[in-house]
């Protein structure tokens, strides 16, 4: 099997991760391409073995590592909300943030994280203890669900809330989500279902809301293979049915360590810039 052939399946999940880490579709794609840049200047140094996956991964993390500012510590921001209060975000520490993503989002092993992260296993154990002690430090935050299976948004609602946060309402179509946004706060994060059973579209709600405030959101569906295919528009941040609360807990992780301000402005767009 040629190295394409070995990699190939794995690139949609590498831009996943990818955009994740980064924060950026555009910034985390970037990285893509020079990992394969990579791949192609040297395919004899490109080391896959029996485990093409975990050798893609550890270049890209090597490469995206090689860039100072990204292993420079992010003390996150502080920023007010609309009635003045300030808040602050506290980044997750960088390796055990890493560490997460390999296993909770992206479903390594211990030992396959820690060979991606050129670490011993038993390191890779304690960054993701050190990673769950720190989101569970994280500053609470108001959560919108659009979901219209009643046993998903249970699901969604009670793991939202066993991290600490709170649901202000739960919408089961396109204008509910809409009247949902009117009658309730404003939500800090919105995880929103991309086709609702209706007929109406998840992504559009988020779409019209994103008008008058901006908002992380994350995005779920059960055909993830349909939103990664590099070609334009995408969701920046995807989490495929059925999800785990480990799962969950990484990409909310991420959108509110990447979140600094909800605030009104003018039209906008759910997907990545």
């Amino acid at each position: 099997m040629s190295i394409s052939q070995a990699i190939a399946p794995h690139l949609p999940h590498l831009r996943r991760f990818a955009r994740a880490l980064t924060g950026s579709q555009r910034s985390g794609d970037a990285y893509v391409v020079e990992t394969l840049e990579a791949i192609v200047a040297d395919p004899e140094g490109f080391e896959a073995g029996d485990d093409p996956r975990t050798a893609l991964y550890r270049l890209f993390l090597k490469l995206w590592g090689a860039v100072a500012v990204n292993s420079a510590p992010d003390s996150g921001a502080d920023a007010a909300d609309d009635g003045g209060t300030g808040r602050r975000l506290e980044a997750i520490s960088l390796r055990p943030r890493i560490a997460l993503l390999l296993t909770a989002l992206e479903g390594f092993s211990v030992e396959q994280a820690a060979k991606a992260l050129e670490c011993a296993p038993s390191d890779l154990k304690g960054y993701l203890d050190r990673a769950n002690s720190e989101i569970a430090a994280q500053i609470a935050t108001d959560v919108l669900i659009i979901e219209d299976e009643p046993l998903i948004a249970l699901d969604l609602q009670n793991l939202v809330e066993e991290l600490g946060h709170r649901v202000i309402d739960v919408a089961r179509t396109h204008r509910e989500a809409l009247a949902a946004i009117q009658t309730q706060a404003q939500p800090g994060l919105i995880l929103a279902d991309i086709q609702l059973a209706d007929g109406s579209s998840g992504l559009e709600a988020v779409n019209e809301i994103l008008e008058s405030f901006e908002v992380p959101v994350v995005f779920i569906t059960a055909y993830p293979e349909r939103f990664l295919t590099g070609a334009p528009p995408e969701p920046a941040f995807l989490i495929a049915k059925p999800f785990s609360v480990d799962t969950l807990r990484a990409v909310i992780s991420q959108v509110l360590f990447f979140d600094r301000k909800s605030r009104r402005r003018g039209p906008s767009s759910a997907l990545s810039a």
